[in-house]
């Protein structure tokens, strides 16, 4: 896939927010889950190792599909979804971490999430 503008990395997320919403939703149950399959683990009303294995497909199923879209899934726990962009001339990964409102950061490609950056800063478009 190629690279995001601002606007189109911020409409792709809009797109996928309900796609992040239930992914969100299925790994607490999957942790809920695999925590009651464990010997001594406590009951849940979410089931047991059927729905944990049901819960393990719908993740592999949400995670393919924002995969898809170009965007990178850097992390799971917190979401942690990156798109590949270009800022004056640089690569940077448009960075939306799981809480945040909206698309508001970014980061160097070769510097990871500890070079994050907010979106909204002199000189930088946005």
């Amino acid at each position: 896939m190629g690279l995001f503008t601002v606007a189109e990395a911020r409409d792709e997320l809009a797109r996928l927010r309900p796609v992040l919403d239930e992914l969100v939703r299925v790994r607490a149950d999957a942790a809920e889950l695999a925590a009651s399959l464990r010997p001594g683990g406590r009951a849940t009303e979410l089931g047991g190792l059927p729905e944990w294995k049901a819960a393990q497909a719908r993740l592999d199923d949400l995670m393919t599909t924002v995969q898809r879209t170009g965007a990178e899934l850097k992390g799971f726990a917190p979401l942690l979804v990156d798109f590949p962009a270009e800022l004056d001339g640089t690569d940077v990964l448009l960075c939306w971490l799981e809480g945040d409102r909206e698309l508001g950061w970014y980061h160097r490609a070769d510097l990871g999430f500890a070079g994050r950056r907010p979106l909204k800063t002199a000189g930088r478009p946005d």
